[in-house]
């Protein structure tokens, strides 16, 4: 809910109740002053592996930027299972994507487009289209603002979203499929005593976004073992294959997430099966994809079942960090001058099956989302070694996975 009021009458308000009077920059930066508002989505109607959905849609908090601490303020029930969203970048609308297969009679999932409050963070539904497959996985937005980019896990394809003026969305403009031979359930450089398994029955993309110059759209396949490299033609709204139009990765290691460095010219990819980084470098020119490095994600004194979830790059470049579900710890690198990753640690997230993270607009806090834990952790994150300090901060919401942040204006 927004409050309007006046800076004299703010001012006013503030002498009745005895607070000394105050400069009218005082006042006014008082009066102004932003908030910083967290949207988290989870599952409502289940929780892969075979789980219950516990949430009820996109739950909307204020946090606290001393603390870290989150205060509900409201929740959005009409949309089933935003298990992922994502913010356009002048944070006037988000896109959350529904992990579903019952939207309509071909058994697709669907996306959802919301116009954001830049004042109070309320949400205001515009419409509800197709992702072009079942049981969509992920979504992004274009570095055009263009286009949605919705990876579907279950159809195995990417399907392209034309963005309208008033940020609606259209029907695809272009949809995917990738084939290719049948790959192992389980990669050969597992962790010792790893019982999990990644599904690779067929292609299963888990991950979709373009490269930070937005010249290239690139894919994980976790079914197929593949990074599949596209351009995205602007007019048409069609992805074209890369004069490279995939990397082959380590069979069975199950691709599933990447994050690049703000240059374009490094690009981290992790294996969900194996719980590995590998470090490569990425030719903005060519969108060719040359692998440097792979590092664990555990400690080698870890033993038992673990797949790695989620990962992300500090805002300032310097530290990577990777959420490894089942064995239910946060790992944290290093980045080195030439691209490569360093451990610095492997830390318990205090939760159960932590999956994504999230820093706060300012950089300070690393959130992230516990989904069999139904509940949201923070962690303070030292800007000059990456060490990540536990606030003791729980926050109940059920069956998270995903978060989007945004400073009022």
């Amino acid at each position: 809910m927004s409050c309007n009021i006046s800076r004299r009458a703010f001012a006013t308000a503030l002498a009745a109740a005895g607070v000394p009077a105050l400069s009218r920059r005082a006042v006014a930066q008082v009066a102004t002053k932003p908030r910083t508002i967290c949207y988290i989505g989870g599952y409502t109607q289940h929780g892969p592996p075979g789980g219950a959905g516990n949430g009820q849609g996109i739950s909307v908090f204020e946090m606290n930027p001393d603390t870290s601490s989150l205060s509900p303020l409201m929740t959005y029930v009409d949309i089933a299972s935003p298990s992922f969203m994502a913010m356009s970048a002048d944070f006037k609308h988000l896109y959350a994507l529904s992990e579903i297969n019952d939207f309509n009679a071909n058994g697709e999932g669907c996306v959802t487009a919301f116009s954001v409050n830049r004042s109070s963070g309320e949400l205001t539904k515009l419409n509800v289209v197709r992702s072009g497959g079942a049981v969509p996985a992920h979504l992004s937005v274009h570095a055009s603002g263009k286009y949605v980019l919705v990876a579907n896990y279950m159809g195995g394809t990417v399907g392209v979203l034309p963005i309208h003026p008033d940020g609606s969305l259209g029907d695809p403009t272009d949809v995917v499929h990738n084939t290719g031979p049948r790959m192992p359930d389980r990669a050969a450089d597992n962790p010792p005593g790893n019982f999990a398994i990644s599904d690779h029955s067929s292609a299963h993309v888990h991950m979709v976004a373009s490269d930070p110059s937005g010249r290239y759209v690139l894919a994980c396949d976790a079914g197929l073992d593949r990074v599949y490299v596209w351009t995205l033609d602007l007019h048409t709204g069609r992805l074209v294959p890369a004069k490279t139009p995939f990397i082959t990765m380590t069979p069975g290691s199950a691709p599933r997430h990447f994050s690049f460095n703000e240059k374009g010219t490094m690009i981290y990819i992790l294996g969900e099966q194996d719980s590995k980084v590998v470090a490569a470098t990425f030719n903005p020119q060519t969108g060719e994809i040359v692998p440097q490095q792979t590092v664990s994600t555990v400690t080698p004194h870890f033993r038992g079942s673990t797949l790695a979830a989620g990962i992300l790059l500090s805002p300032n470049g310097k530290y990577l960090y990777v959420s490894n579900r089942l064995g239910d710890s946060l790992a944290s690198f290093h980045v080195n001058d030439d691209g490569t990753l360093n451990l610095v640690e492997e830390i318990w997230m205090h939760a159960d099956y932590g999956r994504a993270m999230m820093f706060d607009p300012s950089g300070t806090y690393l959130f992230c989302a516990n989904q069999r834990s139904d509940s949201v952790t923070s962690f303070k994150v030292n800007a000059q070694t990456g060490v990540l300090d536990f606030t003791w901060n729980f926050t109940p919401v059920g069956s998270p996975t995903t978060f989007a942040f945004m400073n009022t204006i």
